[in-house]
């Protein structure tokens, strides 16, 4: 349910964007464009409070909308669900399990990115990034539904930045790598930041 009322959210808010920008008459005959993307995800974390983890591998997908401000320029919203976290060796018993236990950290995204075309088809794009926490909780055996321990010591949300390059081609289809870095504590008074690089296809309508 949690998860629903923020896809919800985010949908709300890129409806309003895109009326807004609509009936803006500045904006001439550039007009906005919606798509869909989806991808994996390298995730791990930073800071002097842990001990270099290994990084989880995951996912995500979601919606995002463009809107031109220029003919090289544009600003561009993204909602997207992102499976982030890291493996660790620490605390393995806990949970029963074996080997390395999986730290499952997962959020609904949502960067606002300026978008800057350095020829056509590939543009350069870094803002500001909101998360909001959907998932929290240790798993022993990430293939399997046993071992799961659920948590809650990370922090609700987290402000952080994104940066990236795609290359989309005329019929619409795009490939985008992003880094994403947690600017905010990932749990309070504690040294340690989400760090996670994506790897993404997608299709503009």
């Amino acid at each position: 349910m949690k998860l629903f009322k923020l896809l919800s959210v985010c949908a709300f808010g890129l409806g309003v964007a895109a009326t807004s920008y609509a009936q803006d008459p500045s904006n001439g005959s550039m007009s906005p464009s919606f798509g869909v993307k989806g991808g994996v995800n390298f995730a791990t974390v930073t800071g002097d409070d842990f001990d270099s983890p290994d990084s989880r591998t995951s996912f995500h997908v979601g919606l995002l909308a463009e809107f031109p401000l220029a003919e090289i320029f544009s600003l561009q919203v993204e909602a997207l669900y992102s499976g982030q976290g890291f493996k660790s060796d620490v605390d393995g018993a806990i949970v029963g399990g074996e080997g390395k236990v999986e730290y499952q950290l997962d959020y609904i995204n949502v960067p606002v990115l300026a978008k800057v075309y350095l020829i056509e088809g590939l543009s350069v794009e870094v803002g500001p990034q909101f998360s909001f926490k959907v998932n929290e909780e240790i798993d022993a055996d990430a293939n399997a539904d046993a071992g799961d321990l659920d948590v809650d010591n990370a922090e609700d949300f987290e402000f952080g930045v994104a940066a990236g390059l795609t290359f989309q081609t005329k019929m619409g289809l795009f490939a985008s790598g992003r880094y994403n870095l947690g600017l905010t504590d990932i749990v309070e008074n504690r040294d340690v930041k989400n760090s996670v690089f994506q790897l993404g296809i997608g299709f503009k309508f």
